[in-house]
């Protein structure tokens, strides 16, 4: 709340909330709409919302003049534009998640809230998508991606088989950033061959941030899946901290590398399939991808949640895969250090995870490694205790990411009996493995 003092103020004015006022300080005039008091910060401050969409803080004092401009019913909300078809346009389905795409800021709190803003809102701001294709919204769910599960994926899966089904150029699927590389890596696993584009994308910063990239990388993508022929699952997001172009980055090749900037997600190992830019949304390829391909899409929907990822580090202990074993578990992914390393010859036994990991191997359990530098690949023919990893029936995930090998073997072991998961674990089947890469190939 803001002080009595400047409350009081305020009423005298005839001022409130969302009302356009103008603030005089000595040569600074700035005028914008009157924003709520967040719950911290300085109580005689006040916080305008300038043209521009950026929010601004005003100490009030005797110096200080307020005047109020206008008056405004209802306090940053979004005009909504009706999905109206034309002619001639390619059909786009929009699959709708939630995540800080659909997210406006609440401003009592300074929270970002979910599933406040609906895309008919957001595409009042991209006009030129009306002049790309037709678009068909379908509110799957509104939820921050860090609370979906397989389930989601599912349900996401079997919307895009749909939409493309019957009859969509391409899909667009709106989706929260923090777990997109997980979502994506799925529907590539589920979907296999695709007859049109589909196009994930989402925003590190609220549409109501006047440093927002959700206007442009929607704008991106929906451009991406009405004229492109990529037959793949695509991420589609900032190439850079600017809103010069967007990135095309193959879905089992992507990853989050940043909390907040806009251009968080890069490929690994692997170039982008392209990029989007901002003059026209023309889109240009920088490396080869599949193709759409002529037929019936079908959702490959089945995953077996019983998979963990376990991470190996100095001192840790290697009766964490017994536990997992203990609870059921059908497979496991190490992020192990280096080209694929687990602790093994120690000092102390008691820290060598190799007893550990073929007792696992023994019962069953499908045992995968990949390496926590990211960048690189996994090789079990380096160093001795990579061999002897290796000889107790560990499968070394070439350089497919963590992510990618957790929902890969979760995929598989949804649909194939263990034997032939071990063999597909490190078979190439949607792009996740490059059999050669050279360090300049994966930089952008």
């Amino acid at each position: 709340m803001y002080s009595d003092k400047l409350q009081k103020m305020l009423e005298k004015l005839g001022i409130g909330t969302g009302d356009t006022i103008k603030v005089e300080s000595g040569e600074v005039k700035i005028e914008g709409e009157l924003m709520p008091k967040t719950e911290v910060g300085d109580p005689d401050t006040v916080i305008i919302k300038m043209l521009n969409g950026y929010n601004l803080g005003i100490k009030i004092d005797k110096n200080t003049k307020i005047t109020k401009v206008k008056s405004t019913k209802q306090l940053t909300e979004f005009p909504f534009v009706p999905l109206v078809k034309q002619k001639g346009l390619p059909e786009v389905d929009m699959i709708w998640t939630g995540g800080t795409i659909g997210s406006k800021i609440e401003y009592k709190t300074g929270a970002v809230l979910h599933s406040r803003v609906k895309p008919e809102e957001l595409l009042y701001y991209i006009p030129e998508i009306k002049e790309i294709a037709n678009i068909s919204v379908d509110h799957l769910f509104g939820t921050a991606s860090e609370n979906l599960s397989y389930i989601e994926w599912q349900k996401i899966a079997e919307a895009t088989a749909d939409g493309i089904n019957k009859g969509a150029k391409g899909v667009v699927i709106a989706h929260g950033t923090d777990t997109m590389q997980y979502t994506a890596a799925a529907l590539s696993f589920m979907l296999g061959k695709l007859s049109a584009p589909v196009i994930m994308t989402g925003s590190q910063r609220s549409g109501d941030r006047g440093s927002s990239d959700a206007f442009f990388n929607l704008a991106g993508a929906v451009a991406t899946a009405a004229r492109s022929d990529i037959g793949e699952v695509c991420i589609c997001m900032h190439a850079s901290s600017s809103d010069d172009r967007l990135m095309l980055i193959r879905g089992v090749k992507a990853r989050k590398m940043h909390t907040s900037r806009r251009d968080a997600f890069r490929p690994i190992n692997d170039r982008p399939i392209g990029f989007v830019s901002k003059n026209k949304y023309e889109i240009s390829y920088s490396s080869e991808y599949r193709k759409v391909e002529k037929g019936k899409v079908e959702a490959k929907t089945k995953f077996e949640p019983k998979v963990a990822i376990v991470k190996a580090y100095p001192n840790s202990d290697p009766e964490i895969i017994g536990y997992f074993k203990s609870k059921g578990y059908k497979g496991l992914i190490i992020e192990g250090t280096g080209l694929g390393h687990t602790p093994v010859e120690t000092a102390k036994k008691e820290y060598s995870w190799l007893p550990h990991i073929k007792r696992a191997v023994d019962d069953g359990l499908v045992v995968g490694i990949t390496s926590q530098t990211i960048y690189g690949r996994t090789n079990s023919n380096v160093y001795t205790p990579l061999r002897l990893l290796s000889n107790a029936g560990a499968i070394h995930c070439e350089d497919m990411s963590t992510e990618t090998a957790y929902v890969k073997l979760g995929w598989l072991l949804g649909n194939y009996k263990a034997d032939k998961v071990k063999e597909l674990l490190v078979t190439n089947l949607a792009g996740e493995i490059n059999k050669r890469i050279t360090y300049d190939e994966f930089l952008v």
